[in-house]
């Protein structure tokens, strides 16, 4: 018998690759490693409860108010097809175009405050300094407070024996009927609105400039370029979509304005009603045992158009600087 060491090794030939065309046979998984294959309605399973949630709470109540629109329904009584009776209605309605200008000042009077201040305030609190988190957490403390307690205190500073008009009268100006006057009554909202925003919307702009490459900065100081300079060339064209971003926010916001009018106005909105919002003229009018469901829903697909259109529009602006 020869020998282990002296016999030869056959070589391993490579395994033969398929022929285009040929049918190979696909080797049997075990049974321990068999895959089920899961029904086709498992995943709406798992969506199931947020798409209850969202059609109980939000679609239906939308497509109620659409259809309630074109009826007169009333809050005991079932009402029946009026067809753009109500609409028509709107039209020679004072309240309404009182609402309507009301709303869209307060959209001019705050939307570009929130646009800007927010920034300026995150480019002051972004710089890592001692003490700086302490600054941010209370310019944030505004947004986590209850607008009814805001607004509270609100009142209370700028009422007629309050903080604001004392300190006032100490120094010989003399009292300012900040609740009383129609038009100083809204821009004191305005400034509630603005205050409490402030925030919020900082927080998204320090999102954004921590994307801003610190590079830029340094390209444009060693041109020399100051900081407004700076912040016009560099930091405004960083931040653009984010601006784009709060500005639609802000305005649907603005415009859907209710809580900050309604505690400093009262429910009627103000002297004789002028400071009424179209929000407050929705409440208004709906509810109650004899409130007209049909129409506040008419008012209300008004709002929604408005809205839409507003967010258009400034996506629209958007696109056109881009382009």
């Amino acid at each position: 018998m020869a020998h282990p060491s002296t016999t030869a090794r056959q070589p391993r030939t490579p395994p033969r690759e398929p022929r285009p065309g040929s049918r190979t046979a696909t080797p049997r998984s075990s049974p321990g490693t068999r895959v089920r294959r899961q029904p086709a309605v498992s995943p709406w399973l798992f969506a199931a409860p947020g798409l209850l949630v969202v059609a109980v709470f939000i679609l239906y109540p939308f497509v109620s108010t659409v259809l309630n629109s074109f009826t007169d329904r009333r809050t005991l009584i079932p009402g029946e097809f009026v067809g753009l009776a109500n609409f028509r209605e709107l039209l020679h309605d004072e309240m309404f175009w009182t609402g309507l200008r009301n709303s869209t000042l307060y959209v001019l009077g705050v939307v570009p405050a929130l646009v800007l201040l927010p920034l300026l305030l995150a480019l002051l609190v972004q710089k890592n300094i001692p003490g700086i988190a302490f600054f941010r957490s209370a310019f944030y403390t505004p947004v986590v407070a209850s607008i009814v307690v805001v607004g509270l205190i609100w009142v209370w500073l700028l009422d007629e024996r309050g903080l604001v008009n004392s300190l006032l009268e100490a120094v010989g100006v003399g009292r300012i009927g900040f609740l009383s006057d129609q038009w100083l009554l809204l821009l004191s909202a305005m400034a509630v609105t603005v205050w409490k925003g402030l925030g919020y919307y900082m927080i998204i702009y320090l999102a954004a400039l921590a994307d801003v490459p610190r590079e830029l900065h340094e390209a444009a100081a060693v041109d020399g370029a100051g900081a407004v300079r700076r912040f016009l060339t560099v930091t405004v064209p960083a931040v653009r979509s984010t601006m784009v971003l709060v500005g639609a926010l802000s305005s649907v916001a603005a415009f859907k304005v209710f809580s900050e009018v309604y505690l400093m106005a009262g429910p009627d909105g103000g002297p004789a009603g002028e400071d009424t919002t179209l929000v407050m003229l929705v409440q208004r009018t709906g509810t109650g045992l004899t409130g007209r469901v049909g129409y506040a829903s008419a008012l209300s697909v008004v709002v929604f158009a408005v809205t839409v259109a507003l967010m258009l529009l400034v996506l629209r602006a958007d696109r056109k600087e881009e382009a």
